[in-house]
């Protein structure tokens, strides 16, 4: 399976999509075109650094009905909407929904080309942080349940005394589970584990951190 980037180009207007793809390939860019937002729907998902440009209004599933269920189905895929009906509070509804722009044809080639390149930038970031945070998931499984206690303190910034005090064992004891711990999160430092941990829920609460801990 490649993992070269590539552009989907979702536009039922036939010349429309055969302008923007002839632009983006004059670019060095991969491009696959579609007619409708049911044909991307339907097509397997591939791992690959992508970005759509996308139509908002077709037959059948709109731009912003792929978006949503793009959304549903949590494939993070950036998207540039293009349309000629633009109004204000369905680009306002597309920006919220995590498109990269909202251009009005016609528009500038090189607008969307700088649309496009943010879009993969984007995408190829996203698939790095996934397989780091896939990374630390594997290495904290791997954890015993008293591991995990002492992870969740030491990221608190408490020493090896107060974690021991917190879940009443000896220093040392504590001390050796910390060792442990570390060794198999493969963490350099506390700063390191405080980082891992902030990947293992990038957004969550400190309550549903500790959910995954219990």
């Amino acid at each position: 399976m490649s993992t070269d980037p590539v552009v989907y180009v979702i536009d039922d207007d036939a010349s429309s999509r055969k302008a923007v793809s002839r632009l983006l390939r004059s670019a060095g860019l991969a491009v696959e075109t579609l007619a409708s937002a049911r044909e991307f729907l339907e097509r397997p998902a591939e791992d690959r650094p992508s970005c759509l440009v996308l139509d908002i209004r077709m037959p059948g599933p709109s731009g912003m009905d792929l978006q949503a269920a793009l959304q549903e189905a949590q494939r993070d895929i950036p998207i540039v909407f293009v349309t000629g009906h633009g109004d204000v509070s369905t680009g306002v509804r597309a920006m919220k929904g995590g498109a990269v722009d909202f251009l009005e044809k016609p528009f500038r080639g090189e607008d969307l080309l700088a649309c496009v390149q943010r879009g993969l930038a984007r995408s190829q970031q996203g698939r790095v942080e996934r397989s780091e945070r896939a990374a630390i998931e594997r290495r904290f499984a791997t954890l015993t349940a008293r591991e995990r206690d002492v992870l969740r303190l030491v990221v608190t910034g408490m020493l090896n005394k107060q974690i021991a005090g917190e879940l009443g064992i000896a220093e040392q004891t504590a001390k050796i589970h910390r060792s442990h711990m570390t060794q198999k999160m493969e963490a350099g430092s506390v700063v390191e584990l405080i980082q891992m941990v902030r990947k293992l829920g990038p957004g969550a609460s400190q309550r549903s951190l500790k959910a995954r801990w219990f």
